[in-house]
C-alpha cells in the first residue's frame, strides 16, 4: 500500500521522536535491582505537574481555610483516580506505540477528529492561562515585579525551558522534576513551620464527610483542578516511542516499571496538595480567615509565621506555574499532531497560547478570578479525553495482552461518571 502525501508528512514530523527511542534491551541492559528503573523514571513526573498547577494553589487553600482538614480525604481520593488514569494513559502509548490523540483519529471521522482538536487546543489555551498567570503572580509576590513585567519575564523564562526539550527528553525531565521538588520543598517547610494537628488531619485523611453545599463545590474544584485533560494527553505521548517492546512480554515489563514511575510521581503530586490544604487549615481556619485570592493567603502566610513563610509560598507558585506552562505546550503538540497529522514549531506555539494570558493580565483582571474561569473551561475537556482513553484501553484490538482487566474498567467507568458529574455540578453551581 502506498503511503499518502498525509502519512508521510506524519512520519517526518514524528521522526525526532523515534530518534530518541530505545528498546526495552538496550534501556535495561547490564542493569540489575533497583538500578534497572532509572531509563524509566520521567515520564510521570511530567504529567504530574499539571497535578500541582496554580489552580490547585487556589482551590486547596480555600479549602483548607474554610473547611479545616475535613477536605483532605478528597485529595487522598483524587490521588488514587489520579494513579489509575495516568497508568491507562502510560499503558497505551507503551501497548500500542501511539497517543490517544493519534488512535482516537483511526477510529473515528475525520469531523470527529477535527472537532477533538480544536476542544483539544481550546484546552491548552486555558491551562496555559492558569499556569502563565501563576507563574507571573510568583515573580509579583516574591520579587514585588508589577503583573505586566512579571508576565514578559514568565514568557521568556518559559521559552528557555522549552529548549531543553531540543536536547532530548531526559534533560527536559530533569528540569521539570527539579521544579516539582523545588514545590515540595517548599511546602513541606511550610507544614513544619504550620504545626498541624495530627489527630484532625489524620481524620481528614480517611472520613468522607461534606458540610452543606459549599463543601461540595469546593470538593469538585479539588477533583476538577486534579485531573486535568492535557496530562491524559500528554502521557500517552510521552511513552509511546521512549521505550520500545518488541512483543508482549517486553511491553508487560515496560509498563511495570512505568507504573512504579507513576506511584512515585502521583503520591509526590498528592503530599503536596495535601500540604497546601494542611498548611491554610493549620493557619488560617482556627482563626476563622477564609482565603480565596493568593495574593490574600501571600499576605496571610507572611502575617501568620513570617516573611519565610510567604516567600515559601511564592517561589512554589513560580516553580509550579513555570514547570506547568512548558508542560501544556508540549501537550498541544501532540493533541495537534495526533488528531490532525499537523505540527506548527514549538516555539511558535508557545507564543501563540501566550497571547490569552498576556492579554489578561494587561487588562488588569484579578489573577486569581483568571484561574477559577480556567478551571470551568477546563471541566469540558475531561470527558473527551477519558472515556477515548477507556474505551481503547479495554480493547483487545487496540491493547493486546495489556487490554484492562474487568476490575480495571469497572473501576474507571465509576471515576469517569464521578469526575464529569461534578464537573457537570461545578459549572452549574458556577454560571448560575
Amino acid at each position: 500500500m502506498t503511503q499518502s502525501g498525509e502519512d508521510i508528512s506524519s512520519s517526518a514530523s514524528n521522526k525526532k521522536d523515534k530518534n530518541h527511542s530505545i528498546s526495552f534491551e538496550l534501556a535495561i541492559g547490564k542493569r540489575k535491582g533497583l538500578s534497572q528503573l532509572l531509563p524509566f523514571i520521567g515520564p510521570a513526573f511530567i504529567a504530574s505537574v499539571a497535578y500541582i498547577d496554580p489552580g490547585n494553589f487556589a482551590t486547596n487553600i480555600q479549602s483548607g481555610s474554610q473547611f479545616g482538614y475535613m477536605l483532605l480525604w478528597v485529595i487522598v481520593l483524587s490521588n488514587l483516580m489520579a494513579i489509575l488514569i495516568q497508568s491507562l494513559s502510560a499503558k497505551l502509548g507503551i501497548a500500542t506505540g501511539k497517543n490517544l490523540c493519534e488512535i482516537t483519529r483511526e477510529h473515528v471521522p475525520k469531523w470527529t477528529s477535527v472537532g477533538l482538536w480544536i476542544q483539544g487546543e481550546l484546552m491548552i489555551m486555558a491551562t496555559d492561562l492558569a499556569e502563565f498567570i501563576g507563574a507571573a503572580l510568583g515573580l509579583y509576590l516574591v520579587f514585588g515585579i508589577p503583573m505586566v513585567p512579571s508576565a514578559l519575564i514568565t514568557a521568556a523564562m518559559s521559552f528557555l525551558i522549552l529548549e531543553l526539550q531540543r536536547r532530548g527528553f531526559r534533560p527536559l525531565e530533569i528540569m521539570i522534576a527539579a521544579m516539582v521538588f523545588v514545590v515540595v520543598i517548599a511546602f513541606g517547610l511550610q507544614v513544619f513551620m504550620a504545626k498541624p494537628e495530627l489527630a484532625p488531619l489524620f481524620q481528614g485523611m480517611v472520613t468522607p464527610k461534606f458540610e452543606g453545599v459549599d463543601s461540595i463545590l469546593l470538593a469538585a474544584g479539588i477533583l476538577g483542578a486534579t485531573v486535568m485533560p492535557h496530562a491524559i494527553y500528554l502521557h500517552s505521548g510521552l511513552t509511546q516511542n521512549r521505550i520500545v517492546g518488541r512483543n508482549e512480554l517486553e511491553k508487560k515489563k515496560i509498563f511495570k516499571f512505568e507504573f512504579i514511575d507513576i506511584l512515585i510521581a502521583m503520591i509526590i503530586a498528592g503530599t503536596i496538595n495535601g500540604c497546601m490544604l494542611v498548611v491554610s487549615s493549620a493557619l488560617f481556619h482556627g482563626q476563622g480567615i477564609v482565603v480565596q485570592d493568593l495574593e490574600v493567603a501571600y499576605s496571610e502566610f507572611g502575617k501568620a509565621i513570617g516573611p519565610f513563610a510567604a516567600i515559601l509560598f511564592g517561589v512554589g507558585l513560580l516553580s509550579s506555574g513555570l514547570s506547568s506552562s512548558s508542560v501544556g505546550t508540549l501537550s498541544g503538540d501532540i493533541i495537534m499532531q495526533g488528531y490532525i497529522r499537523k505540527r506548527i514549531p514549538i516555539y511558535l506555539r508557545r507564543f501563540i497560547t501566550m497571547i490569552p494570558p498576556l492579554a489578561i493580565i494587561i487588562s488588569g483582571v484579578n489573577a486569581t478570578s483568571a484561574l477559577v474561569v480556567s478551571q470551568v473551561i477546563l471541566s469540558f475537556g475531561i470527558a473527551f479525553a477519558l472515556i477515548p482513553l477507556i474505551i481503547f484501553t479495554s480493547n483487545q484490538k487496540v491493547m493486546g495482552q495489556l487490554r484492562n482487566r474487568r476490575i480495571t474498567v469497572v473501576a474507571s467507568w465509576v471515576i469517569v461518571t464521578l469526575i464529569v458529574s461534578l464537573n457537570i455540578f461545578l459549572l452549574y453551581q458556577t454560571l448560575s
